[in-house]
């Protein structure tokens, strides 16, 4: 059994991470810690654990974490867990810099700790099965076209101050290269800039020399869900339908971690290394939005 702390109180936090917590039969889930007691208290009542006003104690007793918070909070809160040995379960993106991943992968790689981080589509069966069999095969580009509308009021995302702040580049653009990095290769190279609407458009170069491209947007009127791969055999969508619910993924993301703790040197094809490789490509992008050179160089 691995001793299990949940550190967020929102509704991913509530709903995903806090239910899988709850159920998995290799976890015993010992607490929580939020921003607001309140919240924790709320939560950690659903599940039947405790909350913790202070997060040292609730680190003390656990062996790892998983974390449902804004990407800045989650950096600085994940480093700190690392530092405590304990492994980590993170969602994405794992920080909003380059130098905060790089610090948070040092740690990791310094204490051999257990690291997964939480690309919901790459702990669904099928879309493993599809991009495994993908990557096997030459390809000259993808495109990926991720739009939502999560603004709505009343809706589990309306007030996500960090969403409304950083966009679909940052909450749907992991997603995005979560599925496309694994089949094209690193990047070597990023283009970007924001179109009407809080669209963002990303053009990457990979270092085998296929090209993809990225469009985002967390407040589109309709919403969009595609991504394309282009060949030999022509144009090849990623595989429809998802087995399972987002409590059934993170379960899986559970497995992949519980899998890593004891073993030399851990690894996971999810784990903070690759975290950090998507923040590379999201902060070039961010730079180039922003007009900030150098645009490219920002290699994986």
């Amino acid at each position: 059994m691995i001793r299990f702390g949940l550190l967020g109180t929102g509704h991913w936090a509530a709903e995903t991470q806090g239910a899988a917590l709850a159920r998995h039969p290799g976890v015993e889930f010992v607490g929580v810690w939020g921003r607001s007691p309140a919240k924790a208290t709320t939560v950690a009542d659903r599940y039947g654990v405790r909350a913790h006003a202070d997060l040292d104690t609730l680190l003390s007793q656990v062996d790892a974490v998983a974390i449902a918070l804004p990407p800045d909070i989650q950096g600085d809160l994940a480093l700190r867990a690392a530092r405590a040995g304990r492994h980590l379960l993170l969602d994405k993106p794992v920080a909003l810099t380059v130098e905060a991943a790089d610090l948070l992968v040092a740690e990791v790689d310094a204490r051999d700790l257990a690291s997964v981080v939480f690309f919901t589509n790459r702990f669904h069966a099928n879309v493993a099965d599809f991009l495994a069999h993908a990557a096997t095969r030459p390809w000259a580009s993808a495109r990926a076209t991720l739009y939502a509308s999560i603004f709505t009021p009343g809706g589990p995302y309306a007030d996500s101050a960090w969403r409304r702040e950083h966009g679909g580049l940052w909450d749907l653009g992991p997603h995005a290269l979560s599925l496309i990095l694994p089949v094209l290769g690193p990047v070597e190279r990023v283009e970007a800039l924001a179109g009407v609407g809080g669209i963002s458009h990303v053009l990457l170069r990979h270092t085998g020399g296929a090209t993809s491209t990225l469009s985002l947007s967390l407040d589109a009127p309709v919403a969009v869900n595609e991504v394309v791969y282009y060949g030999r055999d022509g144009a090849v969508p990623l595989v429809e339908g998802r087995p399972g619910s987002s409590v059934d993924a993170f379960g899986t993301a559970i497995d992949a971690l519980i899998g890593q703790v004891g073993t030399a040197s851990p690894r996971h094809a999810c784990d903070v290394r690759f975290g950090r490789d998507v923040v590379a490509v999201l902060a070039a992008a961010q730079a180039a939005v922003d007009g900030v050179t150098p645009r490219s160089g920002a290699a994986t």
